[in-house]
Order: C-alpha cells, then sequence, then structure tokens
C-alpha cells in the first residue's frame, strides 16, 4: 500500500495547507487513488436522518434553526414516540438505506429520555439496519447505555477550528465536544465527526477542523462534509456563498488525511448541481444521506439520487439481504428499463 494513503494521527498545518494548494486536478487524482486503496470507486453508502425531537434547543449553535435563542419559525415537537420512528425505519430500509440515524435538538439526553431512546435504538437494529444517533454531549453512563442497546454510530461534529469555534457556539465548549467523543469511542460505539463549511471560516480554519479530526486516536468511521443551510433568522442567513471548488477542495483533503473513514457529503446537498455531486465523488466522498428532508432542511428526493447514481454508475452499499427487492432496486431496475427503451428508439 502506497505512503499516501497510509493512516496517520500527526499532520501539521503546513502538510495540510500544501494538499489544499495543489493544483486542482493533482488535488483530485491524489484523493481519488487514496479512495481506491480503501473503497470501491462506484459504490456510495446511504443513510436516512429523522428529526426524532425537533426544535427548542438550548444550544445557541448560529447556524441551527432548531435554536431555541433565534425565531426561525420552526415547529417545536416534543419526542416522537417509539413506534413513529419504528415506522419511519421501516421505510427508510423499503427505499434502500443501510443506515437509519435518529437526531434530537438537545444539549444532552435527559434521564427520563434515555429508556425511549433506548427502545429505538433496539426497535431498529431488530429491522437489520444499522443505527446512528445525535442526542447532544453525553456522560461515559450515557454512552455506555446506548452502546450496550446496540447503537453502532453516534454523531457528533465538531463544526469547525477550535479558534473560530466560539464565532459560531458559545454554549458549549470545543473540549466538551471532545470529551463527547473520547466517551462513545471509550463506549465501542464508532463515531460519526464531522464539519460545516460556509459560515465564514476562513482556510485555516478548515484546516483546523481536518486536523483536529485526522488526528484523534482513533479516525471517525464516518466524517460528515456539511456545506451551510443558510435560514431565515439564524444569525447566518446573510453569510457569503462558499465558493464551490473550495468545499470540493475540503473533500479531497479530507479523503487524503482519512482514507479509511466515510466521507459523507451531508447538509446542503439541495444546493447542488449534478456535476458539483459527480465532482465530489470523485474527489472521495462515499456516503450520503437521502430522503425528502435532513432534520429541517430540504434534502434532494430519493429518486432524483437514483438517477444521479444511474447516470454515474454508481450502485448504493448493500447491507441488507437481497431476498427481496427493495423500492431502490425498484426504482433502478425502472430507470434501467427507461435507459433501454430510449436507447432502441434512437437506434
Amino acid at each position: 500500500m502506497q505512503d499516501t494513503a497510509a493512516i496517520r494521527h500527526d499532520w501539521t498545518e503546513d502538510e495540510v495547507r500544501a494538499l489544499f494548494e495543489l493544483p486542482f486536478n493533482d488535488l483530485l487524482f491524489r484523493a481519488q487513488t487514496v479512495h481506491r486503496q480503501y473503497f470501491n470507486p462506484n459504490e456510495v453508502q446511504v443513510s436516512t436522518l429523522l428529526s426524532i425531537k425537533t426544535g427548542a434547543c438550548p444550544e445557541d449553535c448560529k447556524y441551527c434553526p432548531q435554536s431555541g435563542h433565534y425565531n426561525t419559525g420552526l415547529e417545536k415537537e416534543r419526542l416522537m414516540q417509539v413506534e413513529k420512528v419504528l415506522e419511519k425505519a421501516r421505510a427508510a430500509k423499503a427505499s434502500g438505506s443501510t443506515r437509519f440515524c435518529m437526531g434530537a435538538a438537545w444539549k444532552h439526553p435527559a434521564e427520563k429520555d434515555m429508556p425511549y431512546v433506548i427502545e429505538m435504538v433496539k426497535g431498529v437494529k431488530a429491522l437489520g439496519l444499522e443505527t446512528c444517533m445525535t442526542l447532544g454531549m453525553l456522560d461515559q453512563g450515557k454512552a455506555d447505555r446506548l452502546a450496550e442497546a446496540g447503537l453502532d454510530y453516534y454523531n457528533h461534529n465538531l463544526d469547525t477550528s477550535p479558534e473560530f469555534y466560539d464565532k459560531i457556539i458559545t454554549t458549549r465548549s470545543y473540549q466538551d465536544r471532545l470529551d463527547t467523543l473520547h466517551h462513545v469511542r471509550e463506549s465501542g460505539m464508532k463515531i460519526c465527526s464531522g464539519g460545516i463549511l460556509g459560515m465564514g471560516e476562513t482556510a485555516t480554519d478548515r484546516i483546523g477542523l481536518l486536523r483536529q479530526l485526522a488526528n484523534l486516536p482513533q479516525q471517525p468511521e464516518s466524517v460528515p462534509i456539511n456545506m451551510l443551510v443558510k435560514v431565515k433568522g439564524t444569525p447566518l442567513e446573510n453569510a457569503e456563498d462558499l465558493d464551490k471548488f473550495d468545499f470540493i477542495r475540503t473533500i479531497a483533503v479530507a479523503r487524503i488525511m482519512m482514507p479509511a473513514s466515510h466521507v459523507r457529503l451531508s447538509a446542503g446537498r439541495e444546493q447542488m448541481s449534478d456535476e458539483m455531486q459527480a465532482m465530489t465523488f470523485f474527489a472521495g466522498a462515499n456516503s450520503i444521506f437521502y430522503g425528502e428532508c435532513l432534520l429541517t432542511t430540504p434534502n434532494p428526493e430519493t429518486h432524483r439520487d437514483l438517477q444521479l447514481f444511474k447516470r454515474l454508475g454508481i450502485n448504493p452499499e448493500q447491507r441488507i439481504s437481497e431476498a427481496d427487492e427493495t423500492q431502490e432496486q425498484a426504482i433502478m431496475r425502472d430507470l434501467q428499463k427507461e435507459q433501454d427503451s430510449a436507447s432502441f428508439y434512437e437506434a
């Protein structure tokens, strides 16, 4: 295996900056070379994300419409009933998702909510799906209980660099986030952790974020890279648009620095053209959320994603038994028929 694909935990700022400053084609070529050493370049892991408790969050994250500090018109909802969550999980499985992620707008889960959350994990796990949750900060005890229930992944994003962090969030510290990641890892769960681009951060901040993630004692198994979705009523509603090439570069550098991690193209896909998404896949993104909504912001509809996969020759990563045809497989079959029919008439 080439040295470029070695998993390292000692990346320096100068090394990462040098990657960002490579000519664009050279950077993408290097990222794609690394990607192929660890993954099938024509497979993308597919997850579905559900908000199990929406709004009224006590945190003041300046990008988030769920924060109770801002008036975004978001309707607040209580914690969903377990069976309602399982209904959504069954639908996600039928549409081809292999991982079901559940997010709650909390600073941390309250003790009174833990039994319900644990039942959700057990129920989704019983369906044959991978499980993921994002519930805010965790202490070691709660992390251990979630792990014992069968939770596979815990999502807790670092969001940005340590230096820029307090410009975005003041109600919890960067160390709080690192502590939660430590508790998750100690419990034996896998980590999903990434950040958001387009919040007014500098190139140095993007370097700092990726260094924090890559230099963890064990790199996250899943690294979501989000593009800011500007929501009216939040302090970042008028943030300057992110240069799309800067976003693609960040995906490529993340792939090189964390070669064995799934790099997820996450929030912001609704604003991306098919061509931009295709370029991010070439740069090393190999995971997406699909469905109509990503927590509280729009997401490309499933059918559109599958059409794009078909055009690119990409297949969803398979985890579910192939005994039954999923909705996703049926759609892919119909798209093939449409393409074959078009080819017949053209001939």
